[in-house]
Order: C-alpha cells, then sequence, then structure tokens
C-alpha cells in the first residue's frame, strides 16, 4: 500500500511546525520536524563547545551525536539527544542560530537524509523543513511552501518566545529571521526554495484557524479527497 506523503517546507517562523504537527493530528498521520533533528545535532555542538562556523570540527563531531526523535503518550515528537530528551531546549534561540550555520554543510545534510526517508517510509507522513520537497522527499504526493512577511514571522516569534520564558526584542528577532532567511536561501547545498509543483500559501494576514483551514483545502484538492 503506497503511503501518503505531504511536504511542508517555508522559511523560519512561518508556522511550520505548529500547523503540521496539528495537520497530522487531524489526518492520523506521523508528523515529522526534520528542522527539530538539526536542532539537536546543533545543540550537541554547543554543548560540546564546538564552534559551528568550524565545519571540519562539526563534521568530525557528528558520530557522537546519536539522535532519535520518540513520540510521547502526548502524542507529540520528543527529540532525544545521546539517551537525553532535549525538546524544550533545542527550541532556545542559540539553538536557532546555531543550527542555521551547522545545516548548511552538506555532509551535515547528507548524515540526516537517510534518517529522513526512513521516517517517511513507513507511514503516512507530514514533514516540514527547509527542502523537504525539493531534497529529502522530491516525490512526495502533495507538497506546499508555507510562508509569511519576515514582520509577522518575528511578531509570532516574540510572542513564542515570551510565552516560553525565554523574552526577547521584536527587533531582535526580526534581525535573526531575515539573517536566517538569508542564510538559507543562499547556502549552496539544498537552499530554501519552492518546490516547482508546490503550492504557496502565505498566511501573513491568517490567523491560525484560517491558516490550518486552507492548508487542509490543499491537500484535500491535491490527494482528491
Amino acid at each position: 500500500m503506497k503511503h501518503i506523503r505531504i511536504a511542508i517546507d517555508g522559511p523560519s517562523g512561518a508556522g511550520k511546525s505548529t500547523l503540521a504537527r496539528s495537520i497530522a493530528a487531524k489526518l492520523g498521520y506521523v508528523y515529522v520536524d526534520t528542522g527539530a533533528i538539526y536542532r539537536t545535532i546543533s545543540c550537541y555542538m554547543l554543548e560540546q563547545g564546538i564552534d559551528p562556523t568550524d565545519e571540519k570540527a562539526v563534521v568530525a563531531a557528528l558520530p557522537q551525536a546519536k539522535v532519535e526523535i520518540r513520540y510521547g503518550a502526548d502524542g507529540l515528537q520528543h527529540m532525544l539527544l545521546n539517551g537525553a530528551d532535549v525538546t524544550e531546549r533545542i527550541r532556545r534561540p542559540e539553538v536557532s542560530g546555531c543550527a542555521s550555520v551547522v545545516s548548511a554543510y552538506p555532509d551535515v545534510r547528507a548524515h540526516l537524509l537517510e534518517m529522513q526517508r526512513q521516517m517517511a517510509s513507513a507511514d503516512n507522513v507530514v514533514m516540514d523543513g527547509r527542502d523537504i520537497g525539493t531534497v529529502v522527499l522530491p516525490d512526495a504526493e502533495i507538497k506546499v511552501f508555507l510562508t509569511a512577511s519576515a514582520q509577522e514571522r518575528a511578531r509570532r516569534r516574540t510572542l513564542e518566545l515570551e510565552q516560553r520564558g525565554t523574552p526577547q526584542s521584536y527587533e531582535t528577532t526580526l534581525r535573526e529571521i531575515e539573517e536566517r532567511d538569508w542564510n538559507d536561501t543562499h547556502r549552496a547545498t539544498a537552499p530554501l526554495r519552492q518546490a516547482a509543483d508546490a503550492v504557496m500559501l502565505d498566511t501573513t494576514q491568517l490567523d491560525f484557524q484560517a491558516s490550518e483551514e486552507a492548508l487542509l483545502r490543499i491537500i484535500q484538492e491535491r490527494s482528491g479527497t
């Protein structure tokens, strides 16, 4: 039986993870947050005192960072790093910055590519990231490019950080998002871009419910259900 794979790509702060997780729950699909995998690798580098800009050191350390995904009783994806649950830790701003650098390295992406593809081969999945529809699952049945203006993404991220107890100014968050956008779209390996057969969904003017409804419509239209 052929599995349905839904690939959701888009820039940092576009709401990919929140929407993908909710959609997966509604459809009864497995949710895979690939960004969390890169964040977990980055978390390891920071904890080991490895300079994320030192590509050779990062690549050399990869074998020591055992990354696993577990799904808890809450149905949510939990990230394990060498056996320890780092799900909350990887959402810190310093890890995001490190992930932007580390994820650009070809050897890091190659190291994690097969892991991501295996996850998509076992079940119906909703997988989000920055190169899912273009590199990881280029033949995915449904592809969506989810975006919003940098200003709106910064507003949402600032609110999210405040709710997590790690507040950060809007100006700082906007600058980080713009830097992340530039890094993601200009890296040599698997740059962020909309796949030719992906549907664009701009949520700048939409709240969560409207965004979710729009995404579900796209999935229903593309799947013929």
